[in-house]
């Protein structure tokens, strides 16, 4: 139940954040190039969208398996090994990610603490830049759903996009439909 809400709740903020930011940068150009003035706060506001975007796309790109990855040398040892190879990485990510954790909750407290706004708005930077803990705690979400997964057996290890594999497997569906 909570898997299916988190993955609701990240694609529609991914969406959102895609349509809110084209939209705005849109906005920007067409009122800079034909009314000769702009949105003052777009650039800062756009940066901090794609910061949130990049973040949620990176624990997105993990549960879809999207992030490309090299493996022709763990593909050289036996599923044992490789299963074994695949926690191993998965735990380095999983500290990786509480580290980084560890550091926004610091970082935040103390822009919290100096009380800083952004620059064109008047807006406190420790709530717009809590991105940083937000995605951390979903990329750990993310990577202890992919260790239990390896411990179940359900994949040995990351799942990589393979792009030459999907291009010769689109070119043979193609060839066969000819």
């Amino acid at each position: 139940m909570l898997a299916k809400i988190t993955d609701k709740l990240e694609e529609t903020f991914l969406s959102l954040f895609l349509v809110a930011m084209t939209l705005l940068v849109f906005l920007d150009v067409v009122m800079r190039f034909g009314f000769n003035s702009g949105i003052a706060w777009s650039q800062e506001v756009t940066l901090y969208i794609m910061a949130w975007f990049v973040l949620f796309g990176a624990s997105y790109g993990v549960k879809v398996s999207a992030h490309i990855g090299v493996d022709s040398f763990v593909k050289l040892f036996p599923k044992t090994i490789r299963r074994a190879m695949g926690l191993l990485s998965v735990t380095v990510c999983i500290a990786y990610s509480i580290i980084f954790m560890i550091a926004a909750w610091h970082y935040l407290a103390k822009l919290k603490k100096i009380g800083i706004e952004m620059e064109d708005l008047e807006y406190k930077r420790w709530i717009t830049e809590s991105i940083v803990l937000i995605g951390f705690i979903l990329l750990l979400y993310r990577f202890i759903q992919l260790f239990i997964r390896i411990l179940k057996g359900d994949v040995e290890g990351f799942s990589h996009l393979d792009e030459a594999e999907e291009s010769l497997e689109l070119a043979k569906q193609i060839k066969e439909s000819e």
